[in-house]
């Protein structure tokens, strides 16, 4: 009998890959540490959901069009449940200029889907436990892998309560922590680190329910996914979700006691109120508060990619989403970067039999062009943010950003050619949503020559300065 898949960690890569191999004919075994999630109508149990192996999943989460692309080709079921159980499609065209809005080839990708990470995984989780040729094992941690002496491979894993289980390949789908580089190291073999980039981020979160029947928003969506912005010492954005549920997100940086407060709903909810396109939503007659004030201090960006150890890629084992690379959330893209990695992963895995290494550098041939892009970005828009950030709140001169790339336009400027030029809106937005690396977009001669040519704009309505921030967190007044 032919070894099953065996998939670590009942999250969204995981769930996805194991839903691509499944559906394929392909046996698969999911190890999860957690309980499984509960009964019920999708939305309520969605929120009911006690997840302490996936802290990130209680903060804001929104499927970009590259997600919502993964899901029409490769799981449109699941998107179609999706919809009908109260997740909802986002046209950003509704935010584009003017000049943008007449549909052009293409636009229908310019989508994002509004749901809670929780709801999205908690579908997939069903999709994939009726499958007849997947068990899913709760309760049930990985101590280490079976590894074949003879080639350096892995051919299984050992669980927490010593059952030694075989496996035609491993898929470490444990987040963020990407436990299999200790299973590595505790079997003697050294691990090579990667890429890692600071991101110096800390986010409070709280989500609420709109008081409408109907789901009317208090406000318009101007970054067309969600509410709110980006500027110059933190920010504040909002993203709808599921089932009348939205949640609103604060980044400031770590390390700044001045913020400190914002766990507390009275700062928070002062600093919603002060920020542009977001003070609506914050309004107790528009909307009911979920949950208390969430804090998470963000983990910085890394890249690993497929494994290697002592000089060779490690045959039969996987990473997949955050375990192969974690990116800067502020752009919410880390959901639809591991769906379209796990589903990527499952299509070199059901490829044919393993021949030598070749598996593993076509995995290593699937990070360099699916996800090495987002972490370069994500590298390098983390800095210029901090270090912006971290000047405003000391008082002195914010440094000039230096472009990753000689003559590419900064983020920002391409924003403010975006406001009129159409052109530049879609490559903009197509960047944002994932659909067109930041390469294909910023270095291109014409996209370069149309933000240099674009007209002035007024300027948007003005955030709270530093001061006024820190006096709307110490106070509580902000309105």
């Amino acid at each position: 009998m032919t070894a099953p898949a065996v998939i670590v960690g009942a999250s969204t890569s995981g769930l996805a890959t194991a839903l691509a191999l499944a559906e394929r004919g392909r046996p698969v075994r999911i190890l999860e540490r957690a309980a499984p999630p509960p009964d019920g109508p999708a939305g309520k149990a969605a929120g009911l959901w006690h997840r302490p192996t996936v802290p990130q999943s209680a903060h804001s989460h929104i499927l970009t069009s590259l997600g919502v692309r993964t899901l029409r080709e490769r799981a449109p079921r699941l998107l179609d449940r999706a919809l009908e159980e109260g997740a909802r499609l986002l046209d950003l065209l509704a935010a584009a200029p003017a000049a943008a809005r007449r549909r052009e080839a293409g636009d229908e990708q310019l989508v994002a889907l509004a749901a809670r990470r929780p709801y999205l995984d908690l579908l997939l989780h069903r999709a994939v436990r009726a499958l007849p040729n997947v068990t899913v094992s709760h309760g049930t941690a990985v101590r280490g892998l079976l590894l074949d002496a003879a080639r350096g491979g892995v051919t299984g894993v050992v669980t927490g309560g010593g059952e030694r289980l075989p496996a035609s390949f491993v898929v470490d789908a444990t987040g963020r922590r990407a436990e299999s580089r200790s299973w590595l190291a505790a079997a003697g073999l050294t691990v090579e680190e990667g890429l890692r980039s600071p991101n110096r981020l800390r986010a409070f979160t709280r989500y609420y329910r709109l008081n409408s029947a109907d789901g009317t928003l208090p406000g318009p969506l101007n970054r067309g996914n969600a509410a709110g912005g980006i500027w110059d010492h933190y920010a504040v954005v909002v993203h709808p979700a599921d089932n009348g549920v939205f949640a609103i997100s604060i980044g400031v940086p770590t390390a700044d006691p001045a913020t400190d407060a914002l766990r507390e709903p009275a700062a928070f909810t002062a600093v919603a109120r002060l920020s542009p396109h977001v003070g609506a939503w914050s309004d107790e007659r528009v909307a009911t508060p979920l949950t208390p004030v969430r804090t998470m201090t963000v983990p910085p960006n890394v890249l690993r990619g497929a494994p290697r150890a002592d000089g060779r890629p490690v045959t039969g084992l996987f990473p997949v989403g955050d375990a192969a690379c974690v990116v800067d959330p502020l752009y919410g893209r880390g959901m639809s970067l591991s769906l379209a990695h796990a589903f990527g992963t499952a299509d070199l895995l059901d490829a044919g039999p393993a021949t030598g290494t070749g598996r593993s550098e076509a995995a290593a041939r699937l990070v360099e062009t699916l996800l090495r892009p987002w972490y370069d970005h994500s590298a390098q828009d983390s800095l210029d943010r901090d270090r912006l950030w971290r000047a405003r709140a000391g008082g002195s001169t914010p440094p000039v950003p230096v472009p990753a790339v000689p003559g590419r336009p900064t983020t920002a400027e391409v924003a403010a050619a975006a406001a009129t030029d159409a052109t530049v809106w879609r490559g903009l937005t197509r960047m944002l949503m994932s659909l067109s690396t930041p390469a294909e977009v910023f270095d291109d001669a014409g996209f370069r020559a149309r933000v240099r040519a674009a007209a002035a704009v007024p300027a948007g309505p003005r955030p709270p300065s530093r001061e006024e921030l820190v006096h709307a967190v110490a106070t509580g007044e902000g309105a």
